[in-house]
């Protein structure tokens, strides 16, 4: 069971605006990495919304590297892996859009989305938001910090697995109809659901 998870924070609307990255990396059903970021975005304005939300200002950046400088050791974390996010589609359009604005070419990896998986296996839950799964799974959790929204969002999947048996996402994928999303240089495919 080998997947990294990934979570991005915004400075603002705009998809390449990542202001914070967590990344935890997976081997075997254990966590045996973690990594947290600052980024400078290319555009210095923090939206009072999202600012709000996850509590990063101008200030909190104004040192800190734009993504490209930071690109070397996310690639390494990501490239030919199996990704997994809470709510994928939202932190694979920051990753692509961060990518494109610094002319970068996309990894190559699969990905998975753990608010799709806990549709599908726990449906009766009553949302599936990451702190309400957190909540109900005892998983301690400083809601959008991105370091601590990326080990929830990895003990969710490692739950996930653990509760139906699967040696791995791809075992998860099939059993619950799912079939990864994949990044590939040159684009995207989204995760599907089938029959």
């Amino acid at each position: 069971m080998n997947f990294t998870a990934i979570d991005f924070e915004t400075a603002n609307g705009k998809r390449n605006s990542a202001c914070s990255l967590g990344l935890v990396k997976v081997e075997n059903g254990v966590i045996v990495d973690s990594r947290e970021w600052l980024i400078s975005p290319p555009e210095m304005y923090f939206h009072p919304i999202n600012v709000s939300i996850h509590g990063i200002t101008e200030d909190d950046v104004a040192n800190q590297p734009s993504f490209n400088y930071i690109w070397d050791e996310v690639e390494d974390y990501l490239q030919d892996s199996m990704v997994i996010a809470h709510n994928a589609s939202f932190d694979v359009s920051v990753l692509r859009a961060c990518l494109e604005t610094y002319g970068i070419p996309n990894p190559d990896f699969d990905y998975m989305c753990t608010v799709q998986i806990s549709k599908n296996l726990w449906p009766s839950m009553p949302n599936h938001k990451l702190n309400t799964l957190a909540h109900l799974f005892d998983i301690p959790l400083k809601h959008h910090d991105a370091l601590e929204d990326t080990l929830a969002c990895a003990k969710i999947a490692i739950k996930a697995c653990k509760s139906i048996s699967a040696k791995n996402m791809n075992d998860l994928a099939n059993e619950i109809k799912i079939k990864p999303g994949k990044v590939f240089n040159g684009g995207y495919q989204s995760p599907k659901k089938y029959k």
